[in-house]
């Protein structure tokens, strides 16, 4: 059997730092979908219309 104690530092690394990416990636996905949320908004205020919205009528 493998002795966790030899490499408990490299696992205990790969973790952090997979969940520092993942935090990470979180994050600024999150951050752009607010971006293009006010982006969207801010179009549509000024009238322009997806073309998506003609095919509902």
């Amino acid at each position: 059997m493998i002795d966790i104690s030899q490499h408990f530092e490299f696992i205990l690394g790969s973790y952090l730092v997979t969940c520092a990416l993942v935090g990470a990636l979180v994050i600024l996905v999150n951050r752009d979908y607010h971006v293009q949320e006010k982006r969207l908004a801010d179009l549509e205020a000024k009238g322009l219309r997806r073309r998506s919205e003609e095919n509902k009528k």
